[in-house]
């Protein structure tokens, strides 16, 4: 069942169906910001999560409130940084009465689509129903249960890093003019020459390789604080033996700054991952690593490429105000991340 998901969003399923899909979205929501002063950080926030909803289940209309969606996300989130404890009012408590919320809202996307028979869409919904209880021809035969946690996992793992990868991407690009230079130069080329309504194709795509590299050094300042990994086997680190069948914590906020990998690690500088093969390094772990290397790793690099594409060759963009960031448990801005938009 794990191939036939990854299947929706890697190979030839990412050229063929997906970049259409998103390269359509970003046109679209990126519209109209002329003169207008935007708080990124919602903006990133609700793109990336309605882009899912397109994605998995080829949603656009009749959507919950985004707001409510993203708040019920965002408090899932911190649990996985919070001691189980079930009482009312802990971070844990909140998190379960958010994770129903939004298991009663997929549920309701899940009846939708299954009312409308003749409805095909060749997303992940379609393939999850296909493989559930209620259909004749399955061998696995999920429960609704069970496709609604599937739905889940892509969901949050899909949003919760790709959204302030997005933010802070352009929040870099503005603090670094001379980036955001070369990232325009970069797209303004690939759009030179074509017909004004213009789409971007799998060739555009692979010759983003500089915007690449900003989607990978913004991953690699703005990474999550880590993941739980359970050890396989005994191992020793600088004369400490961790016995197999421990539970681990690998620090990627470390790791990610390793000065023998990343010199002068503090600096924004997408240049190091045009200069070296940083992502075939043994220690690379922006995506996890082994047999749980993260599913959606180039759906994600795709995702925020395109939208920078759009957004340099449409727009400048100033900040305004002062906009404090925190990094943990997550990467956010608390009071909002405001820019004034204005046209090239």
């Amino acid at each position: 069942m794990r191939g036939a998901l990854i299947s929706h969003v890697n190979g030839p399923a990412l050229r063929d169906r997906v970049l259409p899909k998103i390269d359509e979205f970003m046109q679209s929501h990126l519209h109209n910001w002329t003169d207008k002063i935007l708080d990124f950080q919602k903006k990133s926030n609700e793109s990336i999560l309605l882009l899912i909803l397109k994605l998995v289940a080829s949603k656009e209309e009749n959507i919950p409130s985004t707001k409510e969606l993203e708040e019920a996300q965002h408090q899932v989130f911190l649990t996985f940084f919070a001691p189980a404890i079930n009482l009312p009012g802990t971070t844990y408590n909140k998190g379960l009465k958010a994770r129903r919320k939004l298991v009663k809202m997929l549920g309701n996307i899940i009846e939708e689509r299954r009312a409308s028979i003749c409805s095909r869409n060749n997303d992940i919904l379609d393939t999850l129903l296909e493989n559930s209880e209620y259909s004749k021809n399955s061998v696995i035969q999920f429960t609704d249960e069970q496709i609604i946690d599937q739905i889940f996992g892509i969901a949050l793992t899909g949003y919760a890093t790709t959204c302030y990868v997005l933010m802070m991407a352009v929040k870099y690009l503005h603090d670094h003019p001379h980036v955001q230079d070369e990232v325009r130069k970069e797209n303004l080329e690939i759009r030179k020459g074509k017909p004004e309504n213009y789409t971007i194709n799998w060739d555009d795509y692979k010759s983003m390789s500089f915007t690449r590299a900003v989607v990978m050094e913004t991953l690699r300042m703005t990474s999550i604080p880590g993941f739980f990994r359970r050890t396989t086997e005994d191992f020793e680190i600088k004369g400490y033996i961790i016995p197999k069948g421990w539970r681990i914590f690998i620090c990627t906020l470390e790791t990610n700054k390793d000065l023998d990998i990343y010199p002068e690690p503090l600096k924004f500088n997408p240049w190091r991952w045009l200069k070296s093969n940083l992502e075939s390094h043994e220690h690379f772990m922006l995506f996890g690593g082994g047999a749980r290397l993260c599913p959606g790793k180039e759906l994600g690099g795709l995702e925020i490429s395109i939208f920078l594409h759009y957004l340099v060759t449409r727009y400048r963009w100033e900040e305004v105000g002062e906009n404090l960031i925190v990094s943990f448990p997550k990467v956010e801005a608390p009071n909002g991340l405001y820019f004034r938009f204005c046209d090239l």
